[in-house]
């Protein structure tokens, strides 16, 4: 949470922004292309944000160059096994030696947007890899603008090189520009709402309760209902703020002439699990999908470790869960987290692919609206999981 108060809760940043917004909108209004002027507004927004933190600068010049020689080393030969594979290893490193020394307090090779920095620099060794990118696409001033894009920084959305790339070096109309530049200042302001006024009116007050906060654990319905209580607001509180991050994040990339992809659509009139997944936090989703559950899945099936489709998928799906659990921190919590939508995804894979009751009653309405029912209490106690709700109330049980 702390990496999106950086960008987008200063108002010296929305001074900033609005400084830096009036010459895109004349280069961008006039025909000109944006791509060096946004290479150089990130890297302006980057150095104020690292300002004074000599440690964090260091940390990400040392990750753009490791990076940047790992994917020009898998360039040289994509079709090398050891290569990817060391390539992959040096662009995760800085990320697994933050979250591994973070747990002990020591915080080593940290810096803001770490986390998603990581994502679009792994992106790129794969692609490499698959032959999607080939070296005479790696040049290290559209390699860094995609990395250093200052509104996707911090927090996502994750963008996909090759369409970024694509917007990049594209210059739009008049007409195209001046609509990309009424939906960007519209995203902005739509993302403000949701940010400052949403999310602050659900938060206020907001406390992981220990159990017996109630009542004394006396009452049991009382404290029952606490629980609960709390689960949804901080559920709807992290929807508002990064919902509102998001389209922060997409109205300033609109305004650079980006087409920043969308993050979340309407997540809690999901019908299942998997439908959540769909409509939650989607760059981040599909990101897993296509390098961690898909890849998994075939590896999987090459080696016949999995026996059957379902049963393959469903060990998938914890993997995958597992991995975007430790991505988030080296925490109870947060492998809690991914252990349970692990097992919530599998079993609603087992519910689509083999249950008679399922198929025989899914397109009843009582039936869809009692499943998405369900769906929305166990996406909001996976929230208390991963917010330590429900470690402090198991506390409380425990102490009391």
């Amino acid at each position: 949470m702390a990496a999106r108060q950086t960008l987008f809760a200063d108002p010296s940043f929305f001074v900033l922004l609005a400084a830096v917004l009036v010459p895109a909108a004349a280069l961008g209004l006039t025909g000109h292309s944006l791509r060096r002027y946004g290479l150089a507004v990130s890297l302006g927004f980057l150095a104020c944000v690292f300002a004074g933190n000599p440690a964090q600068i260091a940390g990400l010049v040392a990750f753009l160059v490791l990076a940047r020689a790992a994917v020009l080393w898998l360039a040289a030969s994509p079709g090398s096994k050891a290569r990817y594979g060391l390539a992959v290893a040096a662009s995760l490193a800085p990320l697994a030696v933050y979250k591994l020394t973070s747990a002990t307090g020591a915080d080593l090779w940290g810096f803001v947007g770490i986390s998603y920095v990581t994502f679009k620099a792994v992106q790129v060794v794969i692609e490499v890899r698959d032959g999607l990118i080939g070296a005479r696409d790696l040049g290290l001033e559209d390699w860094l603008y995609f990395l250093l894009f200052f509104p996707q920084f911090s927090s996502g959305p994750i963008d996909r090189s090759r369409r970024f790339a694509a917007d990049a070096h594209a210059t739009p109309s008049r007409d195209e520009y001046a609509g990309l530049l009424a939906r960007g200042i519209l995203l902005l302001l739509a993302g403000a709402a949701y940010k400052f006024v949403l999310a602050a009116w659900v938060h206020r007050g907001y406390a992981a309760p220990a159990w017996g906060s109630a009542s004394g654990g006396v009452d049991v319905a009382a404290e029952l209902w606490l629980q609960v209580r709390c689960a949804y607001q901080y559920g709807l509180y992290l929807f508002c703020d990064f919902q509102g991050y998001s389209l922060m994040a997409m109205g300033a990339s609109y305004c650079l002439g980006i087409r920043c992809p969308r993050n979340f659509r309407a997540p809690f009139a999901a019908a299942d699990v998997v439908d959540f997944w769909n409509r939650w936090h989607i760059t981040l989703s599909t990101w897993f999908r296509d390098f961690v559950f898909m890849r998994f899945t075939r590896w999987c099936m090459r080696r016949r470790l999995v026996h059957g489709r379902l049963r393959t998928a469903q060990v998938a799906f914890m993997v995958d869960m597992l991995v975007m659990g430790l991505w988030h921190g080296i925490a109870p919590c947060y492998i809690a987290y991914g252990v349970y939508h692990g097992l919530l995804l599998a079993t609603t894979e087992w519910m689509r692919k083999k249950s008679r009751f399922y198929r025989a009653h899914r397109h009843q309405a009582w039936f869809r609206v009692g499943l998405w029912f369900v769906t929305l209490q166990l996406v909001m106690f996976g929230f208390a999981i991963f917010s330590g709700q429900v470690e402090v109330a198991l506390g409380g049980v425990l102490n009391g």
